[in-house]
């Protein structure tokens, strides 16, 4: 079961500076994000959607191989790799992995011009271990699906004063 956590920032800066710390935890194998987006609002009112995966960009490239692929069956390979290429990248910008795009834009609405939302789809987490981690980064909840007493226990962490790394010694 996915999780949702819906996390805004007084900036971007500060919303890709949490993103990064997640993700370099994901490599640590204590959490495991099936999506994470920043999306910012700018000064206009526009969302602008900063995902990890362009699925225009994978699209193009994979709809590149197979068209060059058939195209070299029916010897016009150049051909084939264009019309794969334009195909690609048409499903690829269709095609939609993690949360809802849609979705993400509504919500970052509530986000006051130049803020930004970090949405996160969490798989799994070790919790503890995650909100030490998380401890003293700022942000408030926006939305989210964990269980009262977890979203608490992330609310708490955002907003505690970020410590020392070791504990002082006593005297």
């Amino acid at each position: 079961m996915n999780d949702l956590l819906v996390i805004a920032f007084p900036s971007e800066q500060k919303a890709e500076e949490v993103r990064e710390k997640l993700l370099s935890l994901q490599k640590d194998y204590v959490i495991a994000l099936g999506d994470a987006v920043v999306a910012v609002k700018q000064a206009d009112g526009q969302v602008k959607l900063n995902q990890l995966i362009n699925t225009t960009a994978v699209g193009a490239v994979s709809g590149a191989f197979w068209g060059t692929l058939v195209g070299l069956i029916f010897l016009m390979p150049v051909i084939g790799a264009a019309v794969g290429a334009a195909s690609g990248a048409l499903g690829g910008k269709l095609s939609d992995f993690g949360i809802n795009d849609q979705f993400m834009k509504d919500v970052a609405n509530a986000v006051p011009p130049g803020g930004a939302a970090l949405f996160l789809l969490v798989k799994k987490m070790t919790t503890d271990k995650v909100l030490e981690d998380l401890k003293g980064v700022g942000g408030t909840i926006l939305r989210s699906s964990f269980d009262k007493t977890q979203e608490e226990a992330i609310r708490a962490a955002l907003n505690a004063p970020a410590g020392p790394e070791t504990p002082p010694s006593a005297a």
